[in-house]
């Protein structure tokens, strides 16, 4: 009994009401589905929408369907319909075969539009958009009635053939649902269900004129697919009672439910599709998929992974109440999705020259190094090192200030992986900037060698000069400043200035030149970076940083 209880508390509040439904014989089966509208490319949130539907197809042995609810082509392209394919195959969303259109149910929406008509339920109406709204009422006052509203069912039949013949333009006519303007609903007040709009349609062309309204066609079409829990986020509980009674008047059998869970929402983040589509047009990212957004696109090209969303996602969890998620949280699931399975490499983005001076000329040694200290199942790799190498330019301080460890004159540290090194003073520029720092080794301290003498405080690591590969390095902040919060006093986005930076001149191990496309990989004390998708070419490696790693020690100025 105690085990029952157990997993009942455990069980999100969706769950209970499917397990409810099914053991009350309303469904006898679990079939939800994502349905986008191919106005945009999908971000973060909609990924939470993504894996909560199909997890609750697979927890139930049920089906996931994707479906397009393309009934507005003004905002519509084939490009957000492929990007969004795109992106639920990413996330591991499996829809098989069930892969639908709302265009392709217009023939029966309009049937059903037809139906309501001849069941009274449904009217011809020559308001403008203005002087409907202005008969809608608000929160306080009633709805009045339409002089249309009492039009026989002949004169509506006839009215509603001839808006779909195209006898009349756009905004002229649409057809109501006859309801109740007395509804404390507003959502009830005798909503528009088709209207008139001459526009080419990217599934279907110039074959309709007229064109159903979401929240007429959206119950339709999960009654078609036999949808039985229609799960979307709360600004949709208002329009149930109207989700509900399309399908009831329909006459649609065994319809589905509609579910509302809280959306996701992620602090300093961008997501409105009008903030995003301004950044694209004003050249301030490079497109949709620029690192710096969170559509699912730009974390994909950033290098995050369908299983730190997936992490994210089920950290999060589902509730009905809305509330705000720290960035932070998604930047911790992918740490902790990548430091076991992504190789540490070194790289060096801001160089100096460490030059070895009693290092033999023209010699070459390769060192072995593991691939992941905490994962040896990645195996090791062979290392080059030589008389010349990069460092850091941080890791050396001519005059260091108090707790410093790693090079300056008289200090001794650990090469990674290799020897320790004595640092014996540096050249400079006519500016005073240094340029090459001088070291000697201990041949006798070579990393795995057994030896056991003194100790050093500080390891820093490096590239071999000789075989290092040139690399470029795009730093990613928040592009929303989060000191002085999202929006300006007039409604644009306060935006950081340092959102991206590029490191041009970076030195990467020659281990790199077999890198492609969205390869991750741990650069030691720098952070997790990732191959990016659109830029990078094998004579010119762009690497994208994911995620900064915890530093132990930061430089103040």
């Amino acid at each position: 009994m105690e085990e029952n209880k157990e997993e009942v508390v455990s069980k999100n509040f969706i769950e209970q009401e499917i397990d409810k439904d099914l053991a009350e014989g309303v469904y006898d089966h679990v079939q939800t589905r994502f349905p986008p509208e191919p106005n945009g490319y999908l971000h973060i949130g909609h990924a939470k929408s993504i894996l909560l539907n199909y997890g609750l197809a697979q927890k139930y042995g049920g089906k996931f369907n994707l479906r397009f609810d393309d009934t507005n082509p003004t905002k519509e392209k084939t490009e957000f319909v492929e990007s969004i394919m795109e992106d639920v195959k990413w996330l591991g969303a499996d829809f098989e075969d069930r892969l639908f259109f709302a265009s392709n149910y217009f023939k029966e929406m309009y049937e059903c539009a037809v139906f309501l008509i001849k069941k009274g339920k449904a009217f011809v109406c020559d308001l403008s958009a203005e002087e409907i709204k202005e008969y809608r009422g608000d929160f306080k006052t009633p709805g009045k009635e339409s002089p249309y509203r009492n039009r026989s069912v002949e004169e509506n039949l006839r009215l509603f053939e001839e808006m779909r013949e195209g006898r009349y333009k756009d905004g002229e006519k649409v057809l109501r649902a006859r309801i109740d303007m007395a509804s404390p609903n507003i959502n009830m007040r005798d909503p528009v269900i088709y209207r008139v709009a001459r526009m080419t349609h990217h599934n279907t062309g110039d074959m309709w004129c007229i064109y159903p309204m979401y929240d007429f066609a959206h119950p339709i079409e999960d009654a078609i697919e036999h949808i039985t829990h229609s799960i979307c986020t709360l600004e949709f509980e208002d329009h149930r009672p109207l989700y509900d009674w399309v399908v009831k008047e329909c006459g649609f059998e065994n319809p589905p439910r509609q579910i509302e869970f809280a959306k996701l929402y992620l602090t300093n983040v961008v997501t409105g599709k009008r903030y995003i589509k301004k950044l694209v047009e004003d050249h301030i990212v490079d497109g949709w998929d620029d690192p710096r957004l969170v559509s699912i696109a730009a974390l994909r090209r950033r290098g995050y992974t369908p299983e730190s969303l997936r992490m994210f996602v089920d950290l999060v969890g589902v509730s009905k109440a809305n509330s705000s998620v720290d960035y932070a949280m998604l930047e911790y699931c992918i740490r902790e999705d990548l430091k076991l399975k992504r190789p540490r490499m070194m790289a060096v983005l801001d160089p100096v020259k460490l030059v070895i001076d009693n290092y033999p000329e023209d010699t070459v040694e390769y060192l072995d190094v593991a691939n992941n200290l905490e994962n040896p199942e990645l195996g090791e790799r062979k290392v080059p090192f030589g008389k010349e190498l990069y460092i850091e330019r941080e890791d050396f301080m001519e005059e260091p200030i108090k707790k410093y460890f790693r090079l300056f004159p008289g200090n001794e540290v650990r090469l990674m992986n290799a020897y320790f090194v004595t640092c014996t003073g540096c050249e400079k520029d006519g500016d005073g900037n240094v340029t090459v720092v001088h070291c000697t080794y201990d041949p006798e301290t070579k990393s795995g060698s057994g030896f056991e003498g003194r100790k050093v405080k500080g390891t820093i690591h490096w590239v071999a000069a000789s075989a290092a590969v040139q690399a470029e390095c795009r730093l990613y902040e928040n592009i929303v400043d989060e000191e002085k919060g999202k929006l300006n006093e007039d409604g644009s986005l306060n935006l950081n200035p340092n959102s991206l930076r590029i490191l041009k001149n970076c030195y990467v191990e020659p281990s790199f030149v077999r890198a492609k496309a969205y390869d991750s990989y741990q650069f030691v004390r720098n952070g997790f970076f990732c191959i990016d998708c659109k830029d990078s070419k094998p004579d010119h490696l762009v690497f994208n940083r994911i995620v900064s790693l915890k530093s132990s020690f930061k430089i103040t100025k």
